[in-house]
């Protein structure tokens, strides 16, 4: 069976740049998009966690997706985020999306209010139905409260414009039962699972890692692919010298994102409040990190 990839294999959850003063930095923003396309994404994904979705207004999600989808043509696809906890305003994004220039949508779980299951159900049906992109559900239940259980993954895949699942709920059993019976396409949400979930028939990875270092994880992928698992597994293991410090070590990916591409002179600018620039020693160790993997 073929794998289904409706975006493609290698995606980059993208930062959000922001001027020095903190306003919304369109010519950064597509000079990074530009970057990452030419290093080895497919497809971009603007507006998640890891582009500080919840501190830019709806007119400035509007205006990234037109800038980005300008700067890269149809070279990668573009998902925007659009989820919120509040259905109605969810449609409203996915429709301003769409008329923006996005190829799909990536549909976080409501956050805060936890609703059960048959009404995470009706949620993300009533978005589906709303506008003609195809969604991407993102199940990320350590930052939303609620998990999207595969039985219900399972019945929504029945939609047809439900087509991807962006996966961080550390649930690997849970993944490949889905896979099984459904045909969403499943992209690793977690850096650490992105070689583990494609051994298994994933379509491929959502990185925040990918700001950073695109072509590096691609190779992961690519070696799989041409057969050379060993290899694809050591580039995976090497890939975590860097996933660690950014992922795992106590900050958001987006501090830690901006922080390396900020030292290494590529757009980024600062995070909104209430998050905060990571510290002097922290991005010293960060830039310690990248030097040793891009050279390993």
């Amino acid at each position: 069976m073929t794998t289904p990839r409706p975006f493609g294999r290698a995606l980059c959850a993208m930062i959000t740049p922001f001027t020095d003063a903190g306003a919304l930095d369109l010519d950064g923003a597509q000079r990074l998009a530009d970057r990452l396309v030419t290093e080895g994404c497919d497809g971009l994904v603007l507006s998640g966690t890891t582009g500080e979705s919840p501190t830019t207004t709806d007119a400035e999600k509007a205006a990234l997706v037109t800038a980005v989808r300008e700067a890269v043509g149809g070279r990668a696809s573009v998902v925007a985020g659009v989820g919120t906890f509040d259905t109605r305003h969810t449609i409203e994004l996915a429709l301003a999306a769409e008329k923006a220039g996005a190829d799909g949508l990536l549909v976080v779980s409501p956050y805060y209010s936890r609703p059960p299951q048959d009404a995470l159900e009706a949620h993300f049906r009533e978005v589906a139905d709303a506008s003609g992109l195809p969604l991407v559900l993102y199940d990320i239940p350590g930052r939303t409260g609620t998990r999207i259980e595969p039985d219900t993954l399972i019945r929504l895949a029945g939609h047809p414009r439900i087509v991807a699942v962006k996966d961080c709920s550390y649930d690997f059993l849970g993944a490949q039962k889905v896979l099984d019976r459904t045909e969403l396409a499943y992209y690793a949400g977690c850096d650490e699972h992105n070689l583990a979930l494609y051994a298994v028939g994933a379509a491929g990875y959502v990185s925040t890692v990918a700001n950073v270092v695109p072509a590096q994880l691609r190779a992961v992928l690519d070696a799989f692919e041409a057969g050379d698992t060993p290899v694809a597994a050591r580039l995976q293991q090497r890939a975590t010298r860097l996933i660690e410090p950014m992922m795992s070590a106590g900050l958001p990916g987006t501090v830690t994102a901006k922080a390396l591409l900020n030292a290494l002179g590529l757009p980024a600018g600062p995070v909104r409040a209430p998050l905060r620039p990571a510290d002097r020693e922290t991005v010293d160790g960060l830039l310690t990190a990248y030097e040793q993997f891009v050279a390993a």
